[in-house]
């Protein structure tokens, strides 16, 4: 039996024992795995979710008990001291002796931390492990004990630095990046996608200092600052190191094996040291005069090296790396693929740029514009798997290669269908798994959903990049072999949103359980599927929230969106923006009475905050006194119809935009959709209700209206598309009835207008056949169920206020009249704010 001692049981440590696992003959050999930390292999990659549920088994790679299943003696919490090469034995730091017939050297790296003065203080983290963000954990909450308005900041604006800046964030204090180069990312971006990232940060909440050499920390005993030169410090009782990572190699250093000049254990492509029996894999391997710090090539690394010593020998490393990748750093999409930074002698770069909505898509193509050579993406990474593919097999770009990045409705977006990438393309480079894999497993049986693919292939269970194109190849392998796709929309139904509409609609159902009793696979429901069969019940019969308001999602269960402190945010109804004076004066009053912050909203209306659930109804009531009613920000309904002044006041104004926008604001009011829905209406082509921004927007033109649908902005903007052009107000709202009602048929759970319609087989051009031309013989049945809705509209406030049983469900407590006396506000200008999360 041949013996295998692995040093270190991070990622790519454990990779390796299971990539021998699935390739070795049982009892031809034994592996022995330590690990200096005191548990198993974890998800260095996802550390950041750490703070989201302090749950550190959530990360593991795999449990305990998975090396004991299969033969592997794991030793945690015990360090590799010594390796003697000529006995082949290592010595634990425990003074433990072990033999070896291979050695695979996997101890990663460890952070670098620059040599700064004071950099020793009480304070100053390192952000590598578990314990080191339990210790930043526990020394964080110490400061806001003292100090509740404390600060931090990460050395280092890398990927690492940016996780880093999220942990502070969710440990409640006030982040700081400090980076010594003049961009955000430099190994990744370029200076202008680094300043769109910089600035969508700085947005969230993130303090950026760029060009900052520090010199020394500050403080007596514990860090009270940082020193970039004569008078420039920056105040901080926190600091976490992420300036970059160093290999692990001292026990290579110690016993005689090659290291490179910068560190690193040099290996050939076999991953074979200067010793023939010692390998080494991952941070730790210098490859091609390279540390390659992506968790893909370690795997790759981790396979060749079970390959060989399996003995064959002809798996080699591929001599150029793959280093794109795709992150999502503070919940900003982030990536790179192929050559992000190209010289113009090589090729052209194309950039589209929009730093009002933080996007940034830059491609480089071959001079002759032929091929796709690389590129960057920040703010909106949809398109990057399908970019990367293009990259990777050389496949062609169009004739004007502009249209891979821009928006849909620019006409660009033309990347293809999934099923025209080669059997050979690798989808999940983090498990090397090829769309032939993929789709071989759906047509051999193995698997016949997105779940089997995963555990049969491994695919997406990495960094979770791929996830989305492997979803694709799923569905499209499926329907090419003739199998309905089933979405089902959770575990107790076998039906997808669609279906269940039909259901519901045939059947006359009004009540969750009648669906769940005929129609469910047993149970009693869950926060997916009782949602969405509510929605649908108010689409179907103009149900409102009231009716089964313990099947809602918690906003509209109370009629109000909840806020961070447990209060809550009223928003009233304003048609079209239009607001007397009376009314003006009106919200004052109440906001003044109740002591409400009060703010102008993206979309016109005014948000009064800081309302208590008992305040709730005493609030309404008083709204409704002076003509208000709810204005649904809280649901999955039409929010507002937005409008410019128009021809009533505007003299470029060519229609009443403000009359069509009230018009049309309290036709659609109430109705439930899959997801909110906005509107515009602009009085000309200056275009100031930004109506292509929407949901649905209308220009008015010479002759009538131009009619866009399927925009939305958010985190990932699109213009809405012309959909009709010069049409009276009539034929507007004919077209609209039929649209809205289309997509509250067949949209999917919290799928956008625009998400739809891009996904919508056929696009634009078939939607225009059944709304316009009514190809599918339904447009009178839309008419007819959007009409019902107008006709059966009811305010939930007044609802709410008028009827005891109800009002019930407004306490702060089932079993007593009292209020909630743990919210607590600060000032903040001349209004008020919830207290900052301790």
């Amino acid at each position: 039996m041949k013996r295998i001692i692995v040093v270190g049981n991070g990622m790519v440590g454990y990779k390796f024992c299971e990539k021998f696992v699935e390739k070795a003959e049982s009892g031809d050999y034994k592996i022995t795995v330590f690990g200096e930390e005191p548990r198993p292999a974890y998800d260095r990659v996802h550390l950041s979710e750490f703070f989201e549920n302090q749950d550190a088994k959530a990360l593991e790679m795999a449990p305990a008990e998975w090396y004991a299943e299969h033969d592997i003696d794991l030793v945690v919490d015990e360090r590799v001291a010594d390796i003697n090469r000529t006995s082949k034995t290592i010595t634990t730091a425990k003074d433990r002796e072990f033999s070896y017939d291979y050695l695979v050297l996997a101890t990663g790296s460890s952070p670098f931390v620059p040599p700064i003065k004071g950099v020793e203080k009480e304070g100053v983290f390192v952000y590598r492990t578990i314990e080191d963000l339990e210790g930043m954990l526990q020394y964080a909450a110490k400061l806001k004990a003292e100090k509740p308005n404390a600060r931090a900041a990460v050395l280092g604006g890398g990927l690492l630095g940016l996780e880093a800046g999220k942990a502070v964030m969710d440990m409640g204090l006030e982040p700081h990046i400090v980076e010594f180069a003049p961009k955000l990312m430099p190994r990744q971006l370029d200076s202008r996608s680094s300043q769109v990232l910089k600035l969508k940060l700085e947005s969230m909440g993130l303090n950026i200092h760029l060009s900052k050499a520090t010199n020394q920390i500050l403080g007596n005993g514990s860090i009270t600052g940082m020193e970039f030169g004569e008078d420039d410090m920056l105040d901080v009782d926190m600091l976490v190191v992420s300036a970059g990572i160093r290999p692990r190699d001292e026990l290579a250093r110690a016993c005689g094996l090659e290291v490179g000049v910068r560190g690193g254990v040099v290996v050939d492509n076999t991953m074979k040291t200067s010793d023939d029996s010692i390998y080494a894999i991952g941070e730790i391997a210098l490859y091609n005069q390279m540390i390659y710090g992506l968790v893909a090539p370690g795997y790759d690394m981790a396979a060749i090296a079970v390959e060989q010593i399996l003995g064959k020998t002809d798996a080699m490393m591929p001599q150029d790396i793959d280093m794109s990748t795709k992150l999502k750093l503070i919940g900003v999409d982030v990536a790179s693929f192929g050559e992000p930074f190209m010289p113009a002698s090589k090729g052209h770069s194309i950039i589209f740029e929009n730093k009002t909505q933080h996007l940034y898509k830059r491609i480089n193509v071959s001079l002759d514009g032929k091929k796709l050579l690389g590129g960057i993406l920040v703010g909106d990474a949809n398109d990057y798997s399908m970019l990367h593919q293009i990259y990777l097999n050389g496949m062609a770009i169009p004739e004007d290669p502009s249209q891979l990045i821009l928006p849909a409705s620019e006409g660009g977006a033309i990347l293809g269908d999934v099923m025209d990438l080669p059997d050979e393309a690798q989808v999940c480079s983090c498990e090397s798994v090829t769309k032939g894999q993929i789709c071989g497993v759906i047509e051999s049986g193995e698997a016949t959903d997105v779940g089997d693919v995963v555990s049969c292939t491994k695919a997406g269970t990495g960094c979770g990049g791929c996830k989305p194109m492997v979803a694709d190849l799923t569905n499209a392998t499926l329907k090419s072999l003739g199998i309905e796709v089933k979405d089902s929309i959770c575990e107790h139904f076998d039906f997808n949103r669609q279906d269940l509409y039909k259901i519901i609609q045939v059947k006359g159902y009004t009540k969750f359980n009648e669906v769940l009793d005929n129609h469910g696979n047993g149970g009693h429901g869950c926060e997916i599927c009782k949602p969405v069969v509510a929605s649908l019940m108010a689409t179907i019969h103009a149900d409102t929230a009231n009716k089964e308001y313990a099947i809602q999602d918690s906003n509209d269960r109370f009629l109000a969106n909840i806020q961070r402190n447990g209060t809550y945010s009223v928003v009233p109804r304003v048609p079209g923006g239009e607001i007397t004076p009376d009314k003006l004066i009106a919200l004052g009053e109440i906001a003044k009475k109740y002591d409400l912050y009060t703010k102008i909203t993206g979309g016109v209306r005014i948000d009064l905050f800081g309302a208590t659930l008992n305040q709730l109804p005493l609030i309404w009531k008083e709204l409704i006194s002076h003509g208000f009613e709810s204005g649904h920000a809280y649901g999955k309904s039409l929010r507002t119809v937005k409008t410019c002044v128009g021809s009533t006041w505007c003299r470029y104004g060519m229609d009443e935009s403000v009359s069509f926008g009230i018009e049309l604001e309290n036709r659609y009011r109430g109705i439930r959709a899959p997801h909110k829905i906005k509107g515009g209406v602009s009085g000309c082509i200056r275009e100031c209700a930004e109506a292509r921004g929407k949901d649905f927007g209308l220009i008015a033109v010479e002759g009538g209206w131009n009619l866009y649908v399927g925009g939305n902005g958010g985190a990932n903007p699109r213009h809405a598309e012309l959909f009709a052009e010069q049409i009276d107000n009539e034929t507007v709202i004919k077209y609209l009835d039929r649209y809205l009602m289309f997509y509250m048929r067949t949209a999917k759970p919290l799928q956008r207008t625009a998400a739809w319609q891009e996904k919508l087989e056929g696009g634009l051009e078939y939607l225009k056949e059944v709304i316009i031309d009514d190809k599918l013989g339904i447009a009178e049945d839309l008419e007819k169920e959007m009409q019902t809705l107008v006709n059966r509209f009811e305010c939930e406030w007044t609802q709410a206020v008028n009827d005891p049983e109800m009002m019930k469900r407004f306490n702060h407590f089932v079993n007593s009249e009292e209020e909630d006396d743990n919210i607590v506000f600060v000032p903040m200008r001349d209004q008020k704010m919830p207290e900052p999360w301790v």
